[in-house]
């Protein structure tokens, strides 16, 4: 499920975010991902990472990194990505998942010049919420007061990692 929506002039200066396509995501088997468009409109939606009943251990990496590629290539080229930096998980396997795709983007990131950054969990959900330790229904209800309609908190979750990103740094990772 995909959306688009246009948010107002956020550009602490002028001409520094409009041209940009940031991209944000909360990665997971189910990543969410958000991206501010070179005309200003943000989209966003979630993919699905989980592998197939016989998939090899590395085929949800390779699906990442084509619709990484893919994104990229559609919305001409990516000039940021801000991520989600988890520093603990409740399970293993959430941590080797989030591991893993987060050496693919980090390498993906090096091979194009494309400039990357981790936002700690709290700070996204306090500039959401308000709230540093805000659960999944309150950051899901934050990107709904924004105008948003996210399927679930991935997708609220990279929305307000972009809207992080573009309000406090201008977009620049």
């Amino acid at each position: 499920m995909s959306q688009t929506i246009s948010i107002p002039d956020l550009r602490p200066e002028p001409g520094r975010v409009s041209d940009s396509r940031i991209l944000a995501l909360d990665l997971g088997t189910t990543t969410g991902w958000a991206l501010h468009g070179h005309d200003g409109l943000i989209t966003s939606g979630t993919a699905s990472f989980r592998p197939g009943r016989f998939d090899g251990g590395g085929m949800r990496y390779l699906r990442f990194t084509n619709w990484l590629s893919e994104i990229d290539r559609l919305s001409g080229p990516i000039n940021a990505i801000w991520f989600e930096e988890v520093r603990r998980h409740v399970g293993t396997d959430a941590a080797h998942v989030f591991g893993g795709l987060l050496a693919v983007l980090t390498s993906w990131g090096e091979l194009r010049g494309v400039p990357y950054q981790g936002v700690p969990v709290g700070s996204i959900k306090k500039h959401a919420t308000g709230k540093g330790n805000a659960d999944k229904a309150a950051m899901i209800d934050a990107a709904r007061a924004r105008g948003f309609s996210p399927a679930d908190d991935n997708e609220a979750d990279a929305i307000a990692i972009l809207l992080w990103a573009i309000e406090t740094s201008g977009g620049v990772a």
